[in-house]
């Protein structure tokens, strides 16, 4: 039995205070989610990486080691268009690590012409909100035994955009787009299900020690039009006026880090300031009905992942992983 384990309750915090921390960030191949990947690093944190391309994220995993040479990090392949294999990540993750101190919810894209994901769910809403949703319920219990056990709330983060406050509401009669697609609309959407979705948790965890927040990371040159050939040549002439993505990642190592933000909790940050976000996304009614039918289209309700399965054994292995590619 690990010394966690067997260890009293009254010496259980010293245990966790002296272990490195658990970060994982969704969509950290490459622009802003490989810079904040760097940030939290540095910082001290275990950082897992997720994204879709096996030799881009082993890159980014290397780039993570040698700028912060001391730190640990792993990588997960995961595409987010599918939602098993977001099981799959989930299920890796609770296998490998026993602790999860932050979770940054970056992954995102945006498509011009609709399509669907392996799930028949429209695409846009399947990257950018079901697997992000699907990912953090499946995690959710990891994420408040950490809060308890560490005596510092875990931290989420949903990376959203200012695109989200031109919906006037939540096309629930519609919500794959099947009408009318046009891809800034059903980017505006998904974004705007984040921000409803990172309020409803927060409300639900309100008595835990999980905290969600959601943010704008500015105006940044990423990857995130690259299948839009007008919009990816626009992006580069409008570089120079762009942010580049380390700047972009700021906003999320702050919300995930602040010592100022660990209470805060339903939170819309924008450069690193709190703001209010979209009135709609503060209905309680709406943020509830996002829910479900999140619940239904996953399906997760029906999860036997919130049992942790068994992971390593060795002492300390409650927070701290070894090295791997």
């Amino acid at each position: 039995m690990s010394k966690l384990r067997s260890a009293s309750a009254a010496n259980i915090g010293m245990l966790v205070s002296g272990m490195r921390r658990v970060a994982l960030v969704t969509g950290a191949s490459t622009g802003i989610g490989l810079e904040t990947a760097h940030g939290l690093a540095q910082r001290g944190f275990s950082v897992v990486l997720c994204g879709r391309h096996a030799q881009r994220l082993e890159g980014a995993r290397t780039s993570v080691q040698a700028i912060a040479p001391s730190a640990e990090a792993q990588s997960i392949q995961s595409d987010f268009a599918s939602l098993a294999q977001v099981h799959n990540l989930a299920r890796d993750f609770l296998s490998r690590f026993h602790r999860l101190d932050v979770l940054i919810n970056n992954a995102g894209t945006w498509v011009p012409k609709r399509r669907e994901s392996v799930d028949g769910h429209e695409y846009t809403f399947a990257v950018n909100h079901l697997a992000p949703f699907l990912l953090t319920e499946l995690l959710l219990p990891l994420l408040k035994e950490t809060g308890r056990r560490s005596g510092s709330p875990s931290r989420v983060v949903f990376v959203s955009s200012r695109l989200h406050r031109r919906p006037s509401e939540f096309p629930f009669g519609d919500v794959h787009n099947q009408r009318r697609y046009r891809g800034i609309v059903a980017y505006a959407q998904s974004k705007l299900a984040n921000v409803m979705y990172a309020n409803e948790l927060a409300r639900r965890m309100r008595n835990t020690e999980v905290t969600s927040n959601s943010l704008h990371p500015g105006e940044v040159a990423t990857h995130i039009v690259r299948h839009h050939p007008i919009l990816r040549h626009a992006i580069r002439f409008a570089r120079p006026f762009l942010q580049d993505p380390a700047r972009g990642a700021k906003p999320s190592i702050f919300v995930a880090t602040s010592p100022e933000l660990k209470q805060t909790t339903g939170a819309y940050f924008h450069a690193c300031k709190m703001r209010a976000p979209n009135p709609y996304a503060q209905r309680e009614d709406a943020q509830d009905r996002l829910r479900a039918l999140c619940v239904q289209l996953t399906r997760a309700s029906q999860q036997t992942l919130l049992e942790r399965p068994s992971g390593p054994t060795q002492e300390n292995s409650w927070t701290t992983p070894s090295t791997s590619s």
